[in-house]
């Protein structure tokens, strides 16, 4: 038996309309100025007022940084610590998507401590330590509210992750409620996502452990019960809540048993296309699952029983039912049909090898011929 280590957020709040007490949160952490985080979309979708209201009647003041984009760079980072200092805040609120809870994390450990934003990238870099914090995600998908991880765009077509327990938050928030207005494309993609982390976490090479194995099985249970159900049915509350709790789930686990190749080859796509994380995390996942099968074969097979019928036999039957997911949910199920120009292949199979952090994770070697294999299986699509 090898040791292992779990680690996971403090606390977890979950129920409709949970999100309405974090007034009453922010006194129980001692937060007097919290500073809300979050992007203009939720702002205009009226999901920002409540808990601005809900914190403004137990707080003496409430700023509100509505600036955060997708895939958010240095610049925006810089932008929401300049206005938290100059609001005076004493604690954090990540309201939104992956990009929000990200930006809030890195904004919580600049506030807090002096290394500039350069030293905190990579593993068990944060130095000091970083004020209180809340994540309430609006999407399940990313699992950034339970995660070590921030990830940050760091030039055109770059991105680094930060990565320390620091991070995790003192609280996080499942509230299903804040996910019913989701578009049906972003519910798609974000849904698959969580089912890649849960993936990559079940197999993961060299952290993989029981209890990060049995978070990947129930959220891949949940996520592929209910993916379906949440898309014909937006207003379904409950298959909301299962949604957001398997993307919960796992993230806990993929927290501690790390994602591998798929999320390697797909940060470049979102560097160099501005493509949504959840989908390029779909277009590579069919390839990535074919190559790794010589090696987690038995894995594979121990999540295909978890999955809703019908799926078919073996390995192939388990990748296939994924494909299929994919193309019910009305997404792009090839790179080619995506717009990637197959003439960048070469170029992004460089790219990803500056994702060693994640690779070293992967249960087969991944070198830059086979992340072109791997890009060029994905250009082609489905067999």
């Amino acid at each position: 038996m090898a040791d292992y280590r779990f680690n996971t957020v403090a606390s977890l709040r979950v129920g409709p309309g949970v999100a309405g007490e974090i007034g009453a949160i922010c006194a129980e952490l001692g937060i007097r100025r919290p500073f809300i985080v979050t992007d203009p979309g939720l702002m205009t979708a009226g999901l920002v007022a409540p808990l601005r209201d809900s914190a403004a009647a137990r707080c003496e003041s409430v700023s509100v940084f509505t600036e955060v984009t997708a895939d958010p760079s240095e610049a925006v980072v810089m932008a929401a610590l300049s206005q938290l200092r100059a609001d005076n805040a004493d604690g954090i609120i990540g309201l939104g998507g992956g990009s929000s809870m990200d930006v809030a994390k890195a904004v919580a450990v600049l506030a807090k401590g002096d290394q500039p934003l350069s030293a905190l990238y990579g593993v068990d870099q944060v130095a000091g330590g970083r004020l209180p914090l809340v994540l309430v995600p609006t999407t399940a998908g990313t699992g950034s509210e339970v995660t070590p991880v921030a990830v940050i765009t760091t030039g055109e077509t770059t991105k680094a992750g930060i990565s320390s327990a620091t991070l995790l938050p003192d609280i996080a928030i499942l509230d299903a409620e804040l996910t019913i207005g989701l578009p049906a494309h972003v519910t798609a993609m974000t849904g698959i996502d969580a089912m890649v982390h849960a993936v990559e976490a079940y197999t993961s090479k060299i952290k993989k452990n029981p209890v990060s194995d049995m978070l990947a099985q129930r959220a891949l249970q949940l996520l592929a019960s209910n993916q379906r159900r949440v898309l014909s049915h937006p207003q379904d509350l409950a298959a909301r809540e299962a949604m957001l709790l398997g993307a919960t789930l796992a993230g806990q686990a993929f927290a501690n048993a790390p994602v591998a190749a798929v999320h390697a080859l797909a940060y470049p796509l979102g560097g160099h296309y501005h493509m949504p994380h959840g989908l390029s995390n779909a277009l590579m996942l069919p390839a990535v699952l074919r190559f790794n099968a010589v090696a987690v074969e038995k894995q594979y097979l121990e999540l295909s029983a978890l999955l809703p019928g019908p799926v078919g036999a073996g390995v192939e039957g388990f990748v296939d039912w994924f494909e299929q997911l994919i193309v019910d949910a009305a997404l792009p199920n090839s790179l080619s049909s995506a717009g990637v120009p197959e003439a960048d292949l070469p170029m992004l199979a460089t790219d990803a090898m500056q994702q060693q952090r994640l690779l070293i994770n992967n249960p087969v070697e991944v070198n830059e011929s086979a992340a072109l294999k791997l890009y060029q299986a994905a250009w082609g699509g489905a067999r």
